[in-house]
């Protein structure tokens, strides 16, 4: 990435789970969950997967992108306080 960072797909976490992209830029970690839209319980389902992702790199801010091909889907980007840790939620 420019020089400065690495990005990582389907990394593995010390548990032996997979992330989608892990991404190490300017020293910093972040995080990023894919998901496709199948309802409401389901992208809760993906804030609970990303917050464990980010306990196992004792990180608090990760992203959640999720692709809606719904005709009437309602796009954009939230900020959503899930436990102790701060989730990005963008839907496209």
């Amino acid at each position: 990435m420019n020089g400065v960072g690495n990005y990582y797909i389907e990394v593995r976490t010390r548990n032996n789970r997979r992330m989608d992209v892990y991404i190490d830029y300017l020293g910093k970690r972040y995080i990023v969950e894919l998901k496709i839209w199948h309802g409401q319980k389901y992208n809760e389902d993906g804030e609970k997967q990303l917050s464990d992702y980010l306990d196992s790199y004792r990180l608090k801010t990760g992203y959640l992108l999720t692709f809606s091909f719904n005709k009437n889907k309602e796009t954009g980007v939230k900020t959503v306080q899930y436990e102790d840790k701060t989730l990005i939620e963008a839907v496209v």
